[in-house]
């Protein structure tokens, strides 16, 4: 397995960095999308993010990473189990599960167990990659690329938080609840809209235009690919002191309050910009409420509603024939309208 580029040595996109981060301190906000330029560090900052994650607690010999302190989202299996005798706990990395372009649906929802039915005549289920990012994190680089039958197929998982296969005479229901992540290039075309309202987060990313930020970002990735190890070591205190910012926050996360004036600014927000649904209002919400626990406050504030604003938002605009305005430009607008 390669190694990680450290996640706090990557100079800049300080949007995409703190959706990540704001993610991996709540599920619940729905995951993020990073498109932007090529070759801007998307693929770096997701698959940094996993060397930077806490480990999780898991029960021992479960193929779905099944939460030990959650009994009523068990698999059959470890229901099965529970039932016969105390189930064991370990702790394993959180994962991130890369799902490939041309990745067939047998291998994404699972399929029989081939070798051992033709070897032993025995129906068993060979997990997928779904099962593989239970509880953790879902990848797609080039996210717009993806074809549409798993594009559908990830819809009906990420609404039901579980993965039915029926098929060659297996039934299998396994829960699936992932954090999506999906990076590429707007160049290559645009993301199925059913598919872009599941990102909870939407953030652009660019190539740094200042010269001592391209200049910094040249030195640390050279420095690393010529001693990935000794990098890595001198940045393992930022790291670690990230990693503890994030097991705080999830602690503090349900002692954050949001109160009733929070939330008619993010609603007020919401119907200025005309979104629809509230899909939109939760999210400001959410990643508002993670935000204020990554900085250790009590409460949601003005301040943290404008941050998360444009990345939980600029994706949810109708397309407005009178303004040809950008969506993070409307949105900075209505910021400053509703804020001030």
């Amino acid at each position: 397995m390669a190694t990680a580029f450290p996640f706090s040595a990557i100079v800049g996109q300080d949007e995409m960095k703190l959706a990540l981060l704001i993610a991996a301190v709540d599920s619940r906000v729905g995951g993020v999308l990073a498109f932007g330029d090529r070759g801007s560090g998307k693929s770096t900052a997701v698959r940094a993010l996993a060397g930077l994650l806490p480990k999780m607690k898991v029960v021992a010999g479960c193929r779905y990473n099944c939460d030990p302190d959650n009994k009523a989202e068990f698999c059959d299996d470890c229901r099965v189990r529970a039932a016969k005798s105390a189930l064991k706990s370990t702790q394993v990395p959180v994962p991130v599960v890369d799902l490939p372009l041309g990745a067939t649906e047998d291998r994404v929802v699972g399929a029989l167990d081939l070798e051992r039915a033709l070897a032993g005549g025995e129906k068993s289920f060979e997990p997928g990659l779904l099962a593989r990012a239970h509880r953790g994190f879902l990848y797609i680089d080039e996210a717009n690329l993806l074809e549409d039958h798993l594009v559908d197929l990830l819809l009906d998982v990420a609404a039901s938080g579980q993965n039915v296969v029926e098929r060659d005479g297996l039934s299998i229901r396994h829960p699936a609840r992932f954090v999506l992540v999906g990076t590429g290039n707007p160049e290559e075309g645009e993301l199925r809209p059913q598919l872009l309202d599941r990102f909870g987060m939407s953030v652009e990313v660019k190539t740094p235009d200042d010269l001592p930020s391209r200049v910094e970002v040249v030195r640390r990735r050279d420095a690393f690919e010529r001693d990935s190890a000794a990098f890595i070591e001198a940045w393992a205190k930022e790291e670690a002191k990230l990693r503890r910012k994030i097991i705080a926050a999830r602690e503090q996360l349900s002692s954050v309050t949001v109160s009733d004036a929070a939330l008619e600014r993010a609603a007020k927000l919401c119907m200025t910009l005309g979104t629809d649904g509230l899909r939109g209002e939760l999210t400001l919400m959410r990643a508002a409420r993670a935000l204020a626990a990554l900085e250790r406050a009590k409460a949601v504030t003005d301040d943290h509603l404008r941050r998360v604003a444009p990345p939980a938002l600029r994706h949810r605009l109708r397309r407005n024939p009178l303004d040809d305005a950008g969506s993070t430009v409307r949105v900075d607008r209505a910021i400053a309208e509703i804020f001030g």
